[in-house]
């Protein structure tokens, strides 16, 4: 039994038991004394778990202050992916928060982390040096325009955006009523009702050229409205699925396809020969041409003729583009 498993045995019997003699913390752990020792002194100094010795039974317990019942973290035998990622974004995002209101607030929280993190198999410095998480494709973000948007979503208050379209090359000026802020593919973008055009609408947070706080309500749209009309189809282009995209993949490249996630409802079968034949449903193809692109001539477009066409469209004026 390594450290960390012989912490939650620690902390398995005095949750159990409420208190426990030292001579059963050794029998039960199979361990000496002058281990226990060292346990106790690392659980109470590094993290920062609350047991103390009642002379009155003689044992050890969770102090009263926190009781027997409360939450003490204590680290898994190993972290998976998910929580490697979290630890490592948390990380680096307290690392580089700038001076203010919660810079000091949020101090004790890293080290906490850290402990947590040194107390398992593994060191906090060795997951920095080892792993590496690597934003590709973010784009500037004016932390004025983030906190404006964010807090008329909370409050739940309209916003006047200047907004440029760069699909379009336009600027225009619109009230919106935000409704859910969105982090995707490493940008953020709001989900909002759009009063000048009188429907929803994505807007990406990196084209609000300046955003002003209304005093009106923002107007409410129901959260099942919002995932039919914003997450029923491919990407982060809005509207109801009108099409189904059917792609093949060869053999080759459905080693990787095979186990990717493009939507929540997609559908996807090998073929006899090892191709791949993924299904996804979309309203607007833009985003999904460009993934479909970046496969080369390791993926077919099957149907429909519309987006056929699009593709077709798109690699044909690549070479003719090309030098």
């Amino acid at each position: 039994m390594d450290r960390t498993e012989r912490f939650q045995k620690y902390l398995q019997l005095l949750r159990r038991k409420g208190t426990v003699r030292r001579e059963e913390f050794e029998e039960t752990l199979e361990i000496s004394r002058a281990t226990f020792k060292r346990d106790l002194e690392y659980m109470r100094d590094r993290l920062g778990v609350p047991v103390d010795y009642d002379p009155e039974v003689g044992g050890y317990r969770l102090t009263a202050a926190t009781g027997p019942g409360a939450p003490v973290e204590f680290p898994g035998l190993w972290f998976n992916s998910e929580e490697v990622q979290a630890l490592l974004t948390l990380d680096a995002l307290l690392s580089s928060l700038q001076p203010g209101l919660l810079g000091e607030a949020l101090a004790p929280i890293r080290q906490r982390i850290q402990r947590l993190v040194d107390a398992g198999d593994h060191s906090m410095d060795e997951l920095r040096t080892r792993i590496r998480l690597i934003a590709q494709g973010a784009r500037q973000l004016a932390p004025a325009s983030f906190k404006g948007v964010a807090q008329a979503t909370l409050e739940r208050r309209r916003l006047r955006l200047d907004y440029f379209a760069r699909g379009l090359g336009e600027r225009s000026t619109r009230d919106v009523s935000p409704q859910r802020l969105v982090h995707y593919r490493e940008n953020w973008y709001l989900e909002g009702w759009c009063h000048l055009r009188n429907g929803l609408r994505v807007f990406a947070l990196d084209a609000i050229e300046s955003a002003q706080l209304l005093e009106d309500a923002a107007q409410d749209v129901p959260l099942d409205q919002l995932d039919a009309e914003l997450s029923g189809s491919y990407g982060i282009f809005s509207g109801q699925p009108v099409n189904t995209a059917r792609l093949r993949f060869t053999a080759a490249r459905a080693r990787w396809v095979a186990n990717e996630r493009w939507h929540p409802g997609q559908q996807g079968a090998f073929e006899p020969d090892g191709s791949y034949v993924l299904e996804v449903p979309y309203a607007d193809d833009r985003e999904l041409v460009m993934d479909i692109l970046k496969h080369g001539a390791e993926v077919q477009v099957l149907g429909p003729p519309a987006l056929q066409a699009r593709v077709r469209q798109e690699l044909q004026a690549a070479l003719a583009a090309a030098p």
